[in-house]
């Protein structure tokens, strides 16, 4: 037995002596070949990243946006052009008074709380796509630095169906966006969106069947046009002459536009309405207009409410809605007794080409009227008819077209030229 003990203990201990030596190889093969560090790609992939944070906004700063139309020597229509001389020193004012001027897409991101702004920041946009933008405004406004918008209407384009010899082209459009000029649309063929248009080219009045499917053309194509040609991205529009109404806002919502600029102009804030965003217009005749908007007076707000219309049917106009003119110095006249309580003092006539002009009101009959006597250019006039109700405003529209063999020479415009636009 005790034999058999000494033979077991042998073994046990070879045993032990296998397993230390196994062992102490092991342990030094991890010393003499380590395992590698984790990379720090590794490292940083097992780290849990923390949340993006979003910059700082300041709430309370306010927004100014300018828009224009045409640049020109010679002013014909103060309405809608103003002198490159005036501009320049408009634009001047601005770095003399220090009030930044900021891109149209920062303004936006800052108001999704993406980006913050100056507490005092202006807008430039230039309307319509006529060529004085091109070769006049553009080499001032990149001389002080200054970003800008072009809100276009695409067949007012070359060679659109509204272009003409004063119109800006697809190409000059593509010299731009790769400048950096920020892009945007005007609609399609630049109508009052809130009714059935006119079309002067075909002569004819929309129907209200056909309205629906026009007013989303208008809106819509305008848009995917703009994209297409230019491949950038489009997220706001101008409506013409300022007009609107909750169907327009919501037809430019379902077409995919963030905001939605008006022609009121008012300071904006943080938490202005995105689809009723006002613009001052300049105009040569209103210098105030952009006094007013540099020294940020007002209240914060998103521009004015939609603007009741006054249907253009009960106005008894004339000329009237879509008539051939054959004399350049018409009578303009409405009948204003459908609409109740008018304001004293608030009637007022607009003409294209015009501006605001003197016209004369009678309380009594309440017919408004006015006497051109500057013969009237371009192959169509437009009118606007504004008016106040209980401080509240009013707006009528309506166009004829001005018969082209009635054109002395010397009151002609250029043949290509197209009449002058909001």
């Amino acid at each position: 037995m005790a034999k058999y003990c000494t033979i077991f203990l042998m073994i046990c201990g070879l045993a032990l002596g296998g397993c230390k030596k196994s062992n102490e190889a092991q342990k030094n093969h991890q010393l003499s070949n380590p395992s590698p560090a984790p990379s720090a790609s590794a490292v940083a992939a097992q780290t849990p990243k923390p949340a993006p944070t979003k910059p700082p906004i300041d709430q309370n700063a306010e927004v100014v946006v300018f828009g224009y139309h045409r640049f020109e020597k010679k002013i014909r229509r103060p309405d809608t052009e103003i002198t490159p001389e005036a501009f320049e020193a408009q634009m001047k004012e601005l770095q003399d008074k220090k009030v930044p001027v900021i891109k149209l897409q920062d303004f936006l991101a800052w108001k999704r709380g993406e980006k913050d702004i100056p507490s005092r920041a202006a807008i430039i946009t230039i309307d319509d796509g006529y060529k004085s933008g091109y070769e006049v405004a553009w080499p001032i406004l990149k001389k002080y630095g200054y970003p800008f918008t072009m809100f276009v209407y695409t067949e007012g384009i070359k060679p659109g169906r509204y272009s003409g010899g004063e119109s800006m082209s697809w190409g000059q459009l593509e010299e731009m966006r790769d400048a950096g000029v920020d892009i945007q649309s005007h609609t399609e063929t630049h109508q009052d969106l809130r009714k059935p248009p006119y079309d002067r080219l075909l002569k004819k009045r929309y129907t209200q069947a056909e309205y629906e499917p026009w007013l989303e053309k208008e809106i819509a194509e305008s848009k995917e046009i703009i994209e297409q040609k230019l491949g950038v991205k489009v997220d706001a529009l101008a409506v013409p002459y300022g007009y609107y109404n909750e169907h327009v806002k919501e037809v430019a919502k379902k077409a995919g536009y963030e905001a939605l600029f008006t022609v009121y102009g008012q300071k904006l804030g943080y938490g202005s309405e995105n689809m009723s965003l006002g613009r001052y217009m300049i105009e040569a005749n209103k210098p105030k207009v952009f006094e007013d908007a540099i020294n940020f007076g007002g209240s914060a707000s998103g521009g004015a409410e939609a603007i009741q219309e006054i249907p253009t049917g009960s106005l008894q106009a004339q000329p009237a809605d879509g008539a051939v003119v054959t004399d350049r110095t018409p009578l303009i006249q409405a009948n204003l007794g459908g609409v109740a309580a008018i304001d004293p003092g608030s009637a007022k006539l607009r003409v294209s080409g015009l501006g605001l002009v003197p016209a004369t009101f009678d309380p009594k009959t309440k017919m408004i009227s006015f006497q051109v006597k500057q013969p009237l250019h371009g192959d169509s006039c437009t009118v606007i008819l504004e008016a106040k109700t209980g401080g509240k405003k009013m707006e009528a529209r309506w166009s004829f077209t001005l018969k082209e063999d009635a054109v002395k020479a010397k009151d002609a415009l250029p043949p290509a030229t197209s009449p002058g636009r909001k």
